[in-house]
């Protein structure tokens, strides 16, 4: 019990800095600590996870909405196509065997933490206003069916795809990428832990999930409302040594197998 009370503290909390900061999702931290120091199974380990995104994005996305820094007209589009992606993702992943996350986010979270320090994301990107309606809702669904089903298959809240695809492709600042990030990832979280919980069997890992969502949520608002505070290149670089101190943990989890 005194295990499972130390890892879930340690992956909720660190699972909650990378959601208030960086908007990624809870489960890119917690499903690949549940499996390697608990032995728990990878789906349920998945689930697990997203349950606990759910509370911690939706309380972060209230902090950054506060702040005015949600964007929920463009983010609409992108909404929904992920949420439908999600469960089909969802389903087929339950005949994967146990695996570990993907390339995509280690190399992801190495860059980008680059980036934000390097190159900060303070204003939005002159060509985000150049570009028509009808090409960002394209752009958006498009974008949002990959995360989507990525989210689902994976295990994750897709926050790093999104957070990607806001500041790089659609040209956001970077606590508007992260509150609309949050926001999306607060119904793609539910919408997957739901799917997990309805194709597998979660019932035994109660205690996990519950501690895990605590610890999420707790370390999510609190470090929220400091990134709120920040200014814009403060931001940038903390949540830039954020991504890589979880792509650094992340290559160790893939490729040391630790």
């Amino acid at each position: 019990m005194v295990k499972l009370c130390l890892v879930c503290l340690f992956a909720g909390a660190a699972a909650g800095v990378g959601t208030g900061f960086a908007g990624l999702s809870a489960a890119t931290v917690i499903a690949p600590m549940l499996i390697s120091f608990l032995g728990y199974p990878w789906y349920e380990s998945v689930g697990i996870g997203l349950a606990s995104d759910v509370l911690a994005s939706a309380m972060t996305a209230v902090v950054y909405q506060k702040n005015k820094n949600v964007d929920l007209r463009h983010g609409i589009y992108m909404l929904v196509s992920v949420m439908v992606m999600t469960v089909v993702g969802s389903y087929f992943s339950q005949y994967m065997p146990d695996l570990q996350m993907g390339y995509f986010s280690v190399f992801a979270s190495l860059l980008m933490g680059i980036r934000f320090i390097v190159h900060p994301a303070t204003e939005q990107h002159p060509s985000f206003q150049r570009r028509s309606n009808r090409m960002k809702a394209v752009l958006s669904i498009l974008c949002g069916a990959y995360i989507g089903f990525y989210c689902g298959f994976m295990g994750v809240g897709g926050g790093l795809m999104m957070l990607f695809i806001l500041t790089c492709i659609l040209g956001y600042e970077l606590k508007t990428a992260v509150g609309t990030s949050v926001f999306i990832m607060t119904f793609t979280a539910l919408t997957g832990a739901v799917s997990h919980f309805t194709f597998g069997e979660v019932t035994e890992y109660i205690p996990a999930l519950i501690l895990c969502s605590l610890f999420t949520l707790i370390g999510a608002v609190i470090s929220s409302r400091f990134a709120n505070k920040m200014d814009g290149v403060t931001n940038n670089r903390v949540t830039g040594v954020v991504l890589l101190i979880l792509g650094v943990c992340m290559i160790f989890e893939n490729f040391f197998d630790l």
